[in-house]
């Protein structure tokens, strides 16, 4: 490891050499993969302690591969043949890398040999995929990495008790939700520097509750329930958790990560990453870990090469989807899947294998979604055969595999699906084409997931030509809103799944004409919507009240990239992150569209509000609640009295101070004008008196030779 270099010697040399260290943008500055120059991350030693994954060996790309034939020098350039021809389709071989040891008496092989590859990666897929190998009845390949020979040699001999640790009860992680003013936290990135912050509109700021510098390599990430915070760095990911302490609460190992994601409970982290290849001609090796949050036991890895997982989806890296594994609804984490060609994959995590132990064939699908809230999967075959094939959207109960519904589409281009979700509704947005085959145009199909049957509507627009921009449902909701039209100015429609009049179909409920919006952001309570206007329409905001029907407030957040609502749904972030290089920095709006307060900050990367778990009461609670409400906001009407009194009390000493501070700058300066008064009177000849009306003002003209110019005035002789 590099030499550690205290700050004062930096500084030093900076002198020395006339560099400015004030001027140099230690930001931008990019250190070589795997070197730190002594400059160590807080997570450096515990992450490199015990890791099982690394070694101090550096043999990590030989393994060794046990059980071949034993044979005579004459056969030696034969077997030699066979054993690269089989290892060199997992990877490259260093040129003389393979080596088969022989017995000095006998000159036969000894029946094993070393193989080192250019890399680490291409020697665990060479054991992953040879371990077992059968190259005939009596010879079956036994492969292992040459690290591990070192591992199992420093195994002790005799048995030895592990110690018991005293018990010590941890933090409570949901101490965070029992804040007295029921604030939320957000986290930040910007520069270097990782902050937590509480939201408190009150006080019209943040307040810090956290901060740390270098705390993550790539990004931070909230787990679904905002139990953890997880950080990203070279050797692998972390979690914390607290209200204010934020200590790291596990570790997991994964060199390289890139990606990350939680199952929906919690119980689990997926990480992932891609390493380039040493051949240009061969395809990403693609890691992927499931690890138990709590415990950081590795419960199964998927590992192989780039095409083996790029089926489907967007949204990822090197080509592969993110998430490459789905997890299915609800807190259980009980299922999760993956789609293959032709084949959906679904795993359950009692045993982390195939359910029924093999995959779930389903002929060219290209895409599948979880219900949010049950194990059903949605399916979208495309059309086949020139529409001999209508396409198909189908729904599948998991784990028994039983296909609930299916609907048969004709003539489409394209299907979206999108769940509401508490899982009561399934939209399904169909392109189709025209008759012509030369344009498309949009329609809806609506199922109702928790009715008897699982019955479907049909929606189409007004006018169907339009070209859809966005969809939402309604969160813990039957509404849902659709921006559409083909102009600069689109329609905004809501609808709803059912209304007093008729329960059972959706209904129009209103479009809004010319909104220049061209995203939509339900608050997670429901009820309003943010119709917001980014990209081309430089951040136009409209807070939009859908019970009444109508305009709360409008606002503008110029240039803003991010709009998030808080768990709650009583405030929205607005931000322009660094893919501007101006106004960075964010806005916090209440949910009715007042400004409450902005922050700057330049490099401004990430904003995330910290999740809420689901409420513990029940609907009837919350209904009671609701209809007891005046009832109950007198004890916190009596609290923001307080706190408007506080703030009026500190506007009153901050204008006290400043007053203070203006007649103390007076008196100084009337003190300085007395000391010199003597000054004046000798510049003034002897006239005492300050003041200017007893002093009669005269122009005086002066006028002054700046300079003299002579004129030589030639003469022509012959002429005179």
């Amino acid at each position: 490891m590099a030499e550690v270099v205290l700050i004062e010697d930096i500084e030093a040399s900076a002198t020395r050499l006339g560099i400015d260290l004030s001027s140099v943008d230690l930001d931008s500055i990019q250190l070589p993969p795997g070197e730190d120059f002594g400059i160590k991350s807080d997570d450096d030693d515990d992450l490199y302690q015990d890791d099982p994954l690394e070694f101090e060996a550096g043999f990590g790309n030989i393994i060794v591969v046990d059980n071949l034939p034993v044979v005579p020098p004459e056969k030696f350039e034969k077997l030699e043949g066979v054993i690269r021809k089989i290892y060199s389709q997992i990877g490259t071989i260093r040129e003389g890398g393979i080596w088969m040891p022989v017995n000095p008496e006998s000159q036969k092989t000894l029946g094993y040999c070393f193989i080192e590859y250019n890399t680490p990666q291409e020697a665990e897929l060479a054991r992953e995929k040879t371990n077992g190998y059968k190259l005939d009845k009596s010879h079956i390949f036994a492969v292992n990495l040459f690290d591990d020979f070192e591992k199992y040699m420093k195994v002790p001999d005799e048995w030895k008790a592990a110690e018991i640790k005293p018990y010590t009860p941890g933090e409570n992680l949901q101490q965070w939700l029992t804040d007295e003013k029921a604030r939320d936290q957000f986290v930040i990135r910007a520069g270097s520097n990782t902050e937590v912050f509480w939201n408190d509109p009150r006080q019209l700021m943040p307040e810090l509750v956290h901060q740390r510098q270098y705390w993550t390599e790539s990004f931070v990430q909230w787990s679904p329930l905002g139990t953890y915070l997880a950080t990203v760095h070279r050797q692998g990911a972390a979690v914390w958790g607290g209200a204010t302490t934020f200590n790291r609460l596990m570790r997991f190992a994964h060199p390289q990560v890139r990606l990350i994601d939680f199952s929906p409970g919690e119980k689990y982290l997926v990480t992932f990453s891609s390493h380039e290849p040493s051949n240009p001609r061969d395809t990403h090796r693609i890691v992927i870990n499931i690890f138990d949050v709590r415990t950081g036991k590795l419960m199964r890895d998927f590992k192989g090469n780039v095409d083996e997982f790029a089926t489907g989806g967007s949204g990822g890296v090197s080509g592969i989807s993110w998430p490459v594994f789905r997890w299915g609804g609800g807190k259980e984490d009980k299922y999760f899947a993956r789609m293959g060609k032709n084949v959906i994959s679904i795993y359950e995590t009692e045993t982390f294998t195939l359910i029924d132990k093999k995959s779930m064939k389903v002929e060219n699908v290209v895409d599948f979604s979880w219900s949010p809230t049950d194990p059903i999967l949605a399916l979208f075959v495309p059309e086949l055969g020139g529409g001999n094939q209508p396409a198909r959207v189908s729904l599948v109960q998991i784990p028994g595999k039983e296909e609930l519904r299916q609907k048969n589409l004709f003539s489409v281009s394209d299907c979206k699906v999108y769940w509401q979700n508490n899982g009561e509704y399934l939209a399904v947005k169909v392109d189709r084409y025209t008759k012509t085959k030369k344009s498309t145009y949009t329609g809806f199909e609506l199922f109702r997931i928790k009715e008897r049957d699982i019955p479907i509507e049909v929606l189409e627009l007004d006018n169907k030509n339009d070209k859809i921009v966005a969809f939402a449902w309604e969160p813990k909701g039957h509404r849902f809103a659709v921006i559409h039209g083909d102009g600069p100015r689109p329609d905004v429609s809501f609808y709803s799944m059912r209304t007093t009049l008729n329960a059972g179909r959706v209904s129009k409920l209103t479009t809004l004409k010319s909104k220049q919006a061209n995203a939509l952001y339900w608050s997670p309570a429901g009820r309003y919507i943010v119709l917001a206007g980014l990209k081309g329409f430089n951040g136009q905001l409209e807070f939009y009240n859908v019970d009444e029907l109508e305009t709360m407030a409008t606002g503008e957040h110029f240039m803003a990239t991010d709009i998030e609502w808080d768990p709650t749904g009583r405030y929205v972030a607005t931000a322009v992150t660094s893919v501007h290089e101006m106004e960075n920095g964010f806005h916090i709006w209440s949910f009715s569209g007042k400004l409450l307060y902005r922050i700057s900050r330049d490099h401004f990367y990430q904003f995330v509000w910290r999740p809420r778990p689901p409420s513990l009461l029940s609907a009837e609670k919350e209904e009671e609640i609701a209809k007891n409400l005046k009832k109950y906001s007198k004890k916190y009407e009596a609290e923001d009295q307080d706190v408007s009194m506080q703030l009026n009390e500190q506007d009153r000493r901050k204008r006290k101070m400043l007053q203070e501070q203006w007649n103390e700058w007076v008196t100084k300066w009337k003190q300085l004008h007395e000391e010199e008064r003597q000054l004046r009177i000798e510049l003034r000849d002897g006239v005492v008196s300050d003041e200017e009306e007893e002093y009669e003002a005269k122009e005086v003209e002066v006028e002054e030779v700046l300079d003299v110019a002579e004129e030589v005035v030639a003469f022509d002789l012959d002429q005179e």
